[in-house]
């Protein structure tokens, strides 16, 4: 049988520890603890610039300055910004244009290095950069959809919802068009299931249905790439 943990400094010194050193010493926990869980936004940058060259690095450079700028900003405000900025700087192309595989998931740094890529791509790097910018997974959920205009058949889609509260009406980031609207005006979306890194629902329910890392192969993929990535 293991021994029980000792305390990490015995009461006898701790007694003795001026409450200045206690200060200093919670400040190097949290700062420890915060350097853990932060994207390394300076790795980003220089594999953006080793792998893809100065074009994407200038892209990653701009993209620092939009979280920099944004992070004090009120929700609304972010989600506004940080749809814009991908869909005007980055170019829809399909995954057999870009990386000649039928079904790829690009980190936002794959993303943002190539310049190019698809619904999925869009989605992801405005999900990692809202978490960045502090809005939690209860707010985010990556949306699968059904999108149908007119009389055509629907095809395949996704797009980023915004839950003020997770049982009010989202709010629809796309790369379709620019700006972001309630899910009510969005009569030619119809969802199928929705994600993120908690949690999974089917349609409208409200309660998760799976751990989504374990049904969902590709999202597990992706999230171990942007690790590697720095985020």
């Amino acid at each position: 049988m293991c021994n029980a943990p000792r305390p990490l400094f015995s009461l006898p010194f701790t007694r003795r520890l001026w409450p200045a050193a206690w200060v200093l010493l919670l400040g190097l926990w949290l700062a420890y603890v915060i350097s853990l869980a932060a994207p390394n936004l300076d790795k980003m940058q220089a594999l953006a610039l080793q792998r893809y060259g100065a074009g994407a690095a200038e892209t990653v450079v701009a993209w620092r300055r939009l979280i920099e700028e944004t992070r004090t900003l009120p929700d609304n405000d972010k989600l506004n910004k940080v749809n814009t900025f991908f869909n005007r700087r980055i170019q829809f192309k399909t995954d057999w244009e870009v990386y000649n595989q039928e079904d790829y998931w690009a980190t936002p740094l794959e993303f943002m290095g190539n310049g190019a890529g698809d619904c999925e791509d869009f989605v992801i790097a405005k999900y990692m950069t809202l978490q960045i910018l502090g809005i939690g997974n209860e707010h985010l959920r990556l949306i699968y959809v059904r999108y149908k205009v007119g009389s055509t058949a629907p095809i395949a889609h996704m797009v980023l919802g915004y839950y003020q509260k997770p049982t009010e009406e989202p709010l629809i980031l796309d790369n379709l068009i620019s700006s972001v609207r309630p899910a009510s005006m969005r009569t030619d979306l119809t969802p199928v299931f929705s994600f993120n890194s908690e949690g999974l629902w089917v349609g409208g329910a409200s309660a998760s249905a799976a751990d989504p890392t374990a049904r969902l192969s590709q999202w597990r993929n992706v999230l171990e790439r942007m690790r590697e990535d720095g985020l």
